[in-house]
């Protein structure tokens, strides 16, 4: 995999994401390897078709990180929104038991982090930015 530039027909760019996905009321939901695994399958599957490079996903009991890289025209929304909707959905239908963990329906805690993870810091850009139009 690689981590540097990737090129569209008119741009550069270099855009990573680190996204951490909670499952509701912080519930150890993710108990064991084969829901781990299914989880990480279906994120990979759903990436593919929004033509998002997964880098990572790593998972604990209640939670995952996943670091991924997309082109600049990726709604990121629509993207997390299906994650989210798609894995829910199947994992309740392949392991029924995690069900009753949960309240009521929803897997996912609605809320999430993500953060831009950058090729350089963000004190660089902003005196290459100030360094503009001096000599």
């Amino acid at each position: 995999m690689k981590y540097g530039l990737d090129r569209g027909s008119h741009s550069v760019y270099a855009l990573q994401y680190h996204l951490v996905q909670v499952v509701k009321y912080r519930r150890k939901a993710l108990v064991n390897d084969e829901i781990i695994d299914f989880l990480k399958q279906k994120i990979h599957e759903i990436s593919e078709t929004f033509e998002v490079t997964v880098l990572n996903i790593e998972c604990d009991k209640d939670h995952f990180h996943m670091i991924f890289k997309a082109k600049p025209t990726l709604n990121i929304p629509k993207y997390l929104n299906s994650i989210k909707t798609i894995t829910s959905r199947e994992i309740k239908r392949n392991y029924p038991e995690v069900k009753q963990l949960l309240w009521k329906q929803a897997f996912w805690s609605p809320s999430y982090f993500l953060t831009t993870t950058g090729q350089t810091t963000l004190n660089v850009l902003i005196k290459y930015v100030e360094s503009q139009g001096e000599k």
